[in-house]
């Protein structure tokens, strides 16, 4: 046998068991690969074709999905604000940042309607506890420094909100995985729980978790920013039925009284 066969031999045994494109099992070592490198866009899309069928990824892909929905859409959320803030503080646009905060907040609009279609799917399922099946996500939860600059009137270039936006959504994602893992703002402590690879956490606490990250989003369509009430009201009201069959702690106490609160204004 020649080297060259043998070598052919080597790569089809070698190759046989891979995952092969267009399976669920690619697609999700796929995301796990994108997720490595930040690629938050392409892990997303990858999730989807994951939770296109039902297979045996799906379970694990669902959690996943809704907390990097939420952190890239609270991201975005962040980088809009912090725009307004330095449009605020000196009474005009010397940065240019009114386009953004309008692309940022439409963009912030659309992940957090996917999250919701994605939380009402997984809330039919009953996973106790549920499974963070993905390794702890890269970056920092210190503040972005470009956005920092931003929010008290200091222009960027569009290289830089560029930058800050990449860094603001992989903050967001990390500290949505805190949040998600119950330990919200403690990245050593979720870092801990992720030790293995994954993390598994009691139920009540990740819906406790997704019923904030609704409140939250819910703010996106008030009156100061997107000004559409019916989304409102459908993320209060998604906000609430996450807390209904969770047990009362002071967490989802002060999380209601938001919520009602939030209501109440409308």
């Amino acid at each position: 046998m020649s080297i060259v066969t043998a070598a052919g031999l080597t790569f089809s045994c070698s190759t046989d068991t891979a995952p092969q494109p267009g399976t669920p099992a690619y697609a999700w070592a796929a995301a796990k690969e994108t997720f490595a490198a930040g690629d938050y866009t392409k892990t997303s899309e990858h999730l989807d074709k994951v939770l296109a069928s039902d297979n045996e990824y799906t379970a694990r892909a669902r959690p996943w999905r809704l907390i990097l929905t939420s952190g890239m859409a609270r991201g975005y959320m962040d980088v809009a604000d912090n725009l307004e803030y330095g449009v605020r503080a000196k009474k005009a646009d010397p940065g240019g940042f009114r386009k953004y905060i309008s692309n940022s907040r439409s963009t912030a609009g659309r992940l957090s309607l996917q999250f919701a279609e994605a939380f009402m799917s997984f809330q039919k399922g009953k996973d106790d506890p549920v499974e963070l099946a993905f390794n702890f996500p890269n970056g920092s939860a210190a503040p972005v420094p470009e956005l920092n600059r931003a929010a008290v009137g200091q222009p960027l270039q569009p290289s830089e909100i560029e930058s800050a936006t990449r860094h603001a959504m992989q903050r967001a994602v990390l500290l949505e995985t805190c949040a998600a893992a119950g330990a919200s703002d403690d990245t050593a402590k979720a870092l801990d729980l992720f030790k293995s690879g994954s993390a598994k956490v009691p139920r009540a606490s990740f819906m406790t978790a997704m019923a904030n990250v609704l409140y939250v989003e819910s703010q996106l369509f008030g009156p100061r920013k997107q000004d559409d009430p019916e989304k409102l009201k459908i993320f209060t009201n998604l906000a609430a039925g996450a807390l209904k069959d969770v047990p009362e702690t002071k967490q989802t106490k002060e999380l209601i009284a938001k919520i009602q609160g939030g209501v109440k204004k409308k």
